[in-house]
């Protein structure tokens, strides 16, 4: 078991005290990113950073900890990027002016997303405006910043798969929004596919990460693709595609 792999079950462990559990999969942490006690809060610091003023378009992961800033987003009028849960149908972004008022709390759920929101290709979203904001929940992070959410590597596939289409940039800021308790008190070592976060916010903090340098463009390790879960989802099937015919220009 690595270090992470530790980690992620004493925090899971923790969760089931300030956690929330989830409709579908209750305390399987495994299978979903929980909500938490004074989640409100810590919503409220993202909103106060200067990174939520500037981005009209924002994406947002499809977690339970991140609902109240998808249903924010939609107030604020910006543009929302999630994926489906899994990212097996892809992207959905969901335009400003498209909910009714009394349906925004609906709309910043997976099924009111599924509702009010249109699939857009990657071919689509690499014409459109790039992002200076992201956001993610995770399972744990550490104080530099490598998080680790429910061991299936989502976010940083998503990372990967927006930034080769160039809608990511070194200017973009991520944040991880997350309980205390899943703050890990000391520096990790991440993977080369892992992306660092910027800000990790909390009920009671709000911590700029000091990155190691510039962070270097997401990629796809196409190698470590086959035989995983990701190899069938459509967005990576389209990179695919889409990689396979620029270079053969």
């Amino acid at each position: 078991m690595t270090d992470t792999d530790l980690y992620r079950q004493r925090i899971w462990d923790s969760l089931k005290r300030v956690g929330r559990p989830d409709s579908r999969f209750h305390w399987d942490f495994s299978s979903f990113i929980a909500d938490f006690e004074g989640n409100e809060a810590a919503t409220d610091r993202i909103l106060a950073l200067d990174a939520w003023a500037r981005a009209s378009r924002v994406f947002i992961t499809p977690d339970n900890s991140t609902e109240l800033l998808r249903r924010a987003a939609i107030r604020a009028g910006k543009t929302l990027l999630v994926t489906t849960y899994g990212i097996r149908r892809g992207f959905l972004q969901l335009d400003p002016g498209t909910v009714p008022a009394d349906e925004v709390s609906y709309a910043a759920t997976l099924d009111g997303l599924d509702h009010y929101a249109r699939p857009v290709s990657l071919a689509e979203l690499r014409d459109g405006e790039p992002l200076a904001l992201m956001v993610t929940g995770g399972s744990a992070i550490s104080r530099n910043g490598i998080r680790f959410g429910k061991g299936h590597g989502y976010f940083d596939l998503e990372w990967a798969m927006l930034s080769e289409i160039g809608l990511t940039s070194a200017a973009t800021e991520i944040v991880d929004i997350v309980h205390d308790e899943q703050v890990v008190d000391e520096d990790l070592e991440g993977e080369p596919h892992d992306v660092a976060v910027d800000w990790i916010v909390t009920p009671t903090r709000t911590v700029h990460v000091e990155l190691d340098g510039a962070r270097e463009p997401g990629r796809v390790f196409w190698d470590l693709v086959p035989g995983t879960e990701h190899e069938t989802i459509p967005p990576i099937i389209e990179l695919r595609e889409l990689t396979t015919a620029g270079a053969g220009r």
